[in-house]
């Protein structure tokens, strides 16, 4: 097939967009393959749709491929199904929601779970109908606070989800490890770097769950790896939890005068300065406790302060926090939550003073208290003595204060071990363009998905999700797929195999390249062709360059002698060649 570019809907623009962040949103709106239409929506236009559409092709070839068959929900759906879930509650304000003219209620699909689950439940009821896996390509929809960087962040987004109905935890294992290879051939067919990362479920819910994520500098992930072959994101990393310690020979704690020390660094200063260690070692960072406030809403409404102590050489990472408390809504505490609780003296908080236990749901303010892992029995600790300019030296976990349980919330640091054993991990940033879950029962036990068994007997169905952003891709291949021109695609997703330029103004030149485009047609490729009679070489070339087409064949003042120019943008190389030859190397696998 042949598109010239004469005819094609297409303006190239030789200035960046003032919102553009990333370099894969700058050049795909440059070279026109997508137009902003509000905050993290975009429109289509005809290069960016022939894109998606070829990276749409390999997702379906390799989900059929695997056994799954495709079907379509629509984005709206109603309220009923989410609320027995509890997802209606449970998203929050991450969800658009909408009334109908009935004032019942609706909401564009974020996933769609619930919708597949009730398909299957209307139509099958015996375990002879499974395993079954059906998928959908569709828009999905989630109202980010911040959307940002283009594609990558959008309020508005396709996702191919596959889901996978199976009457044994054997069977979930089987379908779950077919969709895990699937997404493995499809990343290695659009040339995409991947790691395979253990991840925390989420609002999913279920069991077993692993990321797909590209490496990229651009990415919004962290995650961590060894050498040894461990791989998670920060939000499902444990861990490794030293042994606890005998006490009983502590010598008893002590408090001091540490008068302008709010912070860790200052704390840590004077202890040196004016409370030596007996041992001769300096004090240090990770020898002091560090008390964060932080305010939990839940989704009742109810606002509750709790305090998560720490090694002093962490912060807190909000992420892990996120998933730690979901479902509630984390955040640091206010000037408003600390006037509720003036036990807390700000600077100098810790689970004990003088008094007694100041932290605790049993203690004197009823401030729930959990601490990181690291925190053991036996362990002795620099913290606030809970007294305007007082800490207390020799604090011991399990002894002097206890805690109302563990929480992994501190942030992770590169040379922390794995908790595999597989050696110190490393921190990398990358790009979720995949996720696999095992689901379980959680969405057939509510929804009431269950089919009779060998024995007549009824059993509730386990389900796997599989999804994968078809746009957040698209994305991500730009990204890594350019230069200081413009995109250079990879050819399994490019948007025409082959780009012809005729320069010039003599309509021999044109007539010649009229014959080698139906000639590259004939060979059946897909050819876009530079026609237009009143635009320099120099504006074609550069939009030629912009749009990134990787193989570009110049039909110029040789092409009366029979001579064409091949330009192979991945590599640079420009070479002449016969026009029989050229369509001939083109042509050819």
């Amino acid at each position: 097939m042949v598109t010239r570019l004469s005819n094609l809907f297409l303006r190239t623009l030789r200035e960046d967009p003032s919102d553009a962040e990333v370099t894969s949103h700058r050049l795909l709106v440059r070279s026109g393959y997508i137009r902003r239409q509000a905050p993290g929506i975009f429109a289509w236009l005809p290069l960016g749709l022939r894109v998606k559409n070829k990276i749409e092709a390999i997702i379906r070839e390799e989900m059929a491929a695997a056994g799954a068959q495709e079907v379509h929900f629509p984005a709206l759906l109603p309220r009923e199904p989410y609320e027995v879930t509890g997802r209606w509650t449970e998203y929050g304000d991450g969800i658009f929601r909408l009334k109908d003219r009935k004032d019942a209620d609706y909401l564009l699909a974020p996933t769609h779970e619930e919708a597949f689950t009730l398909l299957v439940k209307d139509l099958y009821s015996s375990y002879k109908d499974l395993p079954l896996t059906i998928f959908q390509i569709q828009d999905k929809y989630r109202d980010e606070a911040r959307p940002r960087a283009g594609l990558l962040r959008g309020r508005e987004f396709t996702m191919k989800d596959a889901y996978s109905f199976d009457a044994t935890d054997a069977g979930l294992d089987a379908s779950y490890e077919a969709q895990r290879a699937a997404y493995e051939r499809i990343f290695i067919r659009l040339g995409l770097s991947y790691v395979i990362v253990k991840a925390d479920a989420g609002a999913m819910g279920g069991s077993r769950s692993e990321e797909f994520l590209h490496p990229t500098p651009v990415g919004e992930d962290t995650f961590v790896r060894s050498a040894g072959g461990y791989a998670a994101n920060v939000e499902a990393f444990t861990t490794e939890v030293p042994p606890s310690r005998s006490y009983e020979k502590l010598t008893p704690q002590d408090v001091v005068d540490t008068p302008n020390t709010p912070t860790i660094e200052a704390l840590v200063a004077i202890a040196n300065e004016k409370h030596p260690r007996p041992d001769g070692r300096s004090w240090t960072a990770a020898d002091t406790l560090k008390n964060v406030v932080l305010a939990l809403t839940h989704l009742d409404g109810a606002r509750e302060v709790v305090v998560v102590g720490l090694p002093g050489n962490r912060e807190v990472d909000m992420k892990r926090s996120e998933v730690a408390f979901a479902p509630a809504e984390v955040e640091p505490a206010s000037d408003a939550d600390f006037a509720k609780h003036p036990g807390l003296v700000k600077g100098y908080i810790g689970p004990w003073s003088p008094e007694g236990a100041v932290l605790g749901e049993k203690s004197l303010t009823g401030v729930r208290y959990v601490v990181d892992p690291r925190v053991v029995d036996g362990s002795g600790w620099v913290t606030g003595a809970n007294v305007e300019g007082k800490h207390v030296l020799g604090l011991v976990a399990g002894r002097d204060f206890t805690a109302d349980g563990t929480v992994e919330v501190a942030e992770v640091l590169p040379g922390d071990p794995a908790p595999d054993g597989s050696g110190p991990v490393e921190l990398a940033r990358g790009m979720e363009i995949g996720h696999v879950f095992q689901l379980g029962r959680k969405y057939a036990e509510a929804l009431g998905l269950k089919v009779l068994d060998e024995n007549g007997k009824l059993v509730t169905v386990t389900m796997g999700s599989y999804g994968i952003g078809v746009t957040r891709i698209l994305a991500i291949i730009a990204e890594e797929n350019n230069d200081d021109k413009g995109l250079i695609w990879p050819p399994s997703v490019a948007p025409f195999d082959v780009h012809v330029v005729a320069t010039g103004k003599d309509a021999a030149v044109y007539e010649v390249a009229d014959g080698l485009v139906g000639s590259l047609e004939a060979s059946g490729l897909d050819v876009l062709y530079d026609d237009r009679p009143k635009v320099s070489p120099g504006v074609k070339f550069g939009d030629a360059e912009l749009i990134g087409v990787p193989r570009i064949v110049i039909v110029g003042r040789d092409a009366a002698d029979g001579i064409v120019e091949l330009w192979d943008r991945r590599t640079g190389e420009r070479t002449k060649a016969p026009i029989a030859d050229a369509v001939a190397a083109l042509a050819g696998p």
